[in-house]
């Protein structure tokens, strides 16, 4: 929290659209935005994301179709879990990096992982450590949300980043921060599309006076978003089945990948930036706004999958705690390398995928509580999910040697 001295004395003034960005960036984020809710697009919005969870393109993330006690999406619109909601600030934070693209020329035998997942910052030694964008940026919006309370009063408020019950880049959109590009992500004009979003809603009134701010569509004719996505997870613009996405399939989705995916995800393994990198207003994008605590982490640029493939789950809990790749899990991650080895063809490679494809499903150890009362059943389900997370495993390792074979 700031100190007291440097928190406005309480005013009986509304705030306002300008006042609240200038408390955001003073609290770090590179931009931000606030809108009265409900905004004008809730009810399109809405349906939009409605439509999305109803032809089941969320694949197996089944905490975005969850509904409240009268049958509503809870993350349709911010009044059904927040109906005090008066307004939303949206912050920005950018990620933007001088480093190459994922679509531009690499070693061979290199991995990719998405350009946000890169975050670090340096310690008091110099030495450059995974740092949690989530928690970095939640401290922000806390330090923000205080100075609130120092300028306003008291309100409600919920503070979110990546965690809450909202679609941030609708909420973004309607706060001026963008218009949606037709990959689905929120582009601001001359940040572009390299940015984490971080969400405070509150019960604060924005005043009558204070219009909605928006940033028209600038796609134009433009289509190389859709055109450059190898898996064609981009079904029209402006939409996305998610469980075509090598994003979803890399991180989100657990258990085996459809063969007729797995070439489409080339080196991808976790995350994919294709869409954005070959998307104009990213090259436009400056490079000063890099932020010293989601700084990018060398050695995850580019990764040779042998280095990232040695890893065991004691290095990968090093190297990766506390950054967004953990989300995957070590099996997922393993499943996902095997899958970019077989897309690169090369041979040198085959060793470790053989043993990989041959490996029988080891002997488990039981976690802990499997044997307590209430707790068997919980231990035989997780059990469950590592058995499969293996399988999987085996089972992309086996694709990965007929393709590498056939590149011969």
């Amino acid at each position: 929290m700031p100190p007291a001295s440097s928190i406005p004395p309480v005013t009986n003034a509304l705030p306002t659209q300008e006042s609240v960005r200038e408390l955001a960036r003073k609290a770090g984020f590179t931009e931000a935005g606030m809108v009265a809710l409900p905004h004008s697009e809730t009810k399109r919005d809405a349906a939009r994301f409605a439509e999305f969870v109803e032809k089941g393109r969320a694949g197996s993330m089944h905490y975005l179709a969850r509904r409240d006690e009268a049958g509503a999406l809870v993350r349709s619109r911010v009044d059904v879990p927040f109906p005090w909601a008066r307004s939303a600030i949206v912050c920005l934070a950018s990620y933007h990096a001088d480093a190459p693209l994922s679509t531009a020329a690499a070693p061979d035998g290199a991995g990719w992982i998405a350009r946000y997942a890169w975050s670090g910052r340096r310690d008091e030694k110099g030495a450059m450590r995974p740092s949690d964008y989530h928690k970095v940026l939640l401290k922000r919006l806390r330090a923000l949300e205080a100075q609130l309370h120092g300028a306003f009063g008291e309100f409600e408020s919920r503070a979110y980043v990546d965690t809450g019950p909202v679609v941030e880049r609708s909420i973004a959109r309607a706060a001026g921060l963008g218009w949606t590009g037709k990959n689905t992500c929120l582009i601001h004009p001359k940040l572009g599309s390299w940015n984490f979003l971080a969400v405070l809603v509150t019960s604060l009134e924005l005043g009558a006076d204070q219009a909605p701010l928006t940033v028209p569509d600038r796609c134009g004719s433009c289509r190389r978003c859709l055109e450059a996505c190898p898996t064609q997870a981009l079904i029209q613009p402006y939409q996305m089945d998610a469980t075509k996405c090598i994003s979803y399939l890399t991180i989100e989705h657990r258990g085996e990948i459809a063969e007729d995916l797995q070439p489409g995800m080339g080196r991808q393994v976790f995350g994919c930036d294709i869409c954005q990198d070959v998307c104009p207003w990213n090259r436009r994008a400056p490079l000063g706004w890099a932020d010293a605590d989601l700084a990018a982490r060398e050695e995850l640029v580019n990764p040779d999958l042998e280095w990232l493939a040695g890893l065991e789950e004691a290095d990968f809990e090093r190297l990766f705690n506390g950054s967004p790749v953990r989300r995957a899990g070590f099996w997922g991650i393993r499943r996902n390398i095997a899958i970019a080895m077989g897309n690169s063809g090369l041979s040198r490679f085959l060793p470790r995928l053989e043993r990989w494809a041959k490996a029988d499903l080891e002997k488990m150890v039981i976690p802990d509580g499997a044997g307590t009362p209430g707790g068997e059943k919980t231990g035989s389900i997780e059990l469950s999910k590592e058995a499969g997370n293996r399988e999987a495993l085996r089972k992309a390792a086996q694709w990965a040697i007929r393709r590498v074979n056939r590149a011969k």
